[in-house]
């Protein structure tokens, strides 16, 4: 029959325009900026540096190795390592810039990170009227606390400590022989 499938769609529309009317679990509307869903714990948009203790700027666990700046695809991370007063490099990164008016949301970033330094936001809305220099992200505003890992990503955050403890146990067995 000619025009069989049109009929269908026509139909499986009409059941779906009126099943919105009859179906409860269907007549949900979230009023947008006054109610927010929960973002799911695998929802990714932009990076952020993670501290673990009060210090937000001196207990970052980045060490300035730079794998992340060199990985990354659109070249949106920017480093440069502390140095003492000799010269000598230290491990910290002074400038850890991110531009994400470049940043694609690739999380390449944070899967070659070898410390857990650096890991995926959940948060969106960060719209700026200033589109070139507002949306180049400093060290200081990138660096949130373990804690705010542990509440957007509850099962990687506990990954991630294990291994940071680890590592930590295995430089301190080092360090004691």
């Amino acid at each position: 029959m000619l025009g069989k499938g049109i009929l269908l769609g026509l139909v499986q529309t009409a059941k779906n325009f009126f099943g919105t009317y009859t179906d409860p679990e269907r007549l949900v509307t979230v009023e947008y900026p006054e109610q927010r869903l929960p973002s799911k714990e695998n929802a990714r948009n932009f990076p952020f540096l993670v501290f673990d203790g009060q210090d937000a700027v001196a207990d970052l666990r980045c060490v300035a190795c730079k794998i992340c700046e060199k990985e990354c695809p659109p070249q949106c991370i920017y480093i440069e390592i502390d140095r003492d007063e000799r010269g000598k490099p230290q491990k910290f990164p002074r400038v850890f810039d991110i531009d994400l008016s470049v940043c694609m949301s690739c999380q390449i970033c944070v899967e070659v990170c070898p410390f857990d330094a650096i890991e995926m936001d959940t948060e969106f809305e960060l719209s700026q009227t200033d589109r070139f220099e507002a949306l180049l992200f400093t060290r200081d505003q990138l660096a949130k606390s373990n804690e705010y890992f542990h509440q957007i990503h509850p099962t990687e955050a506990k990954e991630a400590d294990a291994r940071v403890s680890a590592a930590r146990a295995k430089v301190a067995a080092r360090s004691r022989s």
